[in-house]
């Protein structure tokens, strides 16, 4: 794919900040509905969108809210570098040899020293999150934030991530980022869902307070 063709900023941007509908592309993208719309057809026909439905959503007919799209595995996986089978097949070797534990942890703590400047440890922890999220897009993983259920988590949310093929073989990737991201933070998160798991989107939940303990 090439990334200066409209076809495929439609699919970054569904990517980055799907579900998102026609309506919001077209806005986002500063082109026709029309030509969205012609955009949409052919990613569905390639099997790298999907129309989101949330759970329990059952309205048809003239009540039906407007379609939303996500991108598919496949739709990431054409986001990807070309390269990806042949570091794919070294993460194997890796593991075969015993030192895919320790290149993966360097490979995290790159990623941590290259972002954790740009996150000021002494702002609050809103911000924080705001800033590792900037970071992270400016490297290619598409990142966002949106509040968690009931006010009192933020969801970090990255629609791409640049190495999803070696993920979806190396699980142990995505656990040593997210460790990198606790460490970033000083906080605990929690993973919710991998792109390399089969999801559409990266999710890892962070609480903006500490839960007070109970006194007795």
């Amino acid at each position: 794919m090439h990334a200066d063709t409209t076809r495929d900023r439609v699919l970054s941007l569904i990517a980055t900040a799907g579900p998102i509908t026609a309506a919001a592309l077209a806005t986002e993208l500063g082109v026709t509905p029309a030509g969205v719309r012609r955009h949409l057809s052919s990613l569905e026909d390639s099997g790298y969108i999907v129309d989101h439905e949330p759970p329990g959503q059952q309205v048809r007919g003239r009540g039906r809210p407007a379609r939303s799209f996500v991108a598919t595995n496949e739709g990431q996986r054409a986001l990807a570098s070309a390269y990806r089978d042949v570091a794919v097949d070294a993460m194997s070797a890796l593991r075969d040899s015993g030192g895919l534990e320790a290149f993966v942890e360097a490979k995290a703590k790159e990623l941590e020293d290259a972002v954790s400047s740009c996150v000021d440890p002494d702002a609050p922890l809103a911000r924080k999150v705001d800033d590792l999220a900037a970071a992270l897009g400016e490297r290619g993983f598409a990142a966002s934030v949106r509040p968690g259920p009931g006010g009192i988590t933020v969801q970090l949310c990255q629609g791409h991530c640049p190495v999803q093929s070696i993920a979806e073989r190396t699980p142990e990737w995505c656990e040593a980022e997210a460790r990198a991201f606790s460490r970033i933070l000083d906080v605990h998160v929690q993973r919710l869902s991998t792109l390399a798991g089969g999801a559409h989107v990266c999710t890892t939940t962070i609480p903006l307070a500490t839960p007070t303990r109970k006194e007795g």
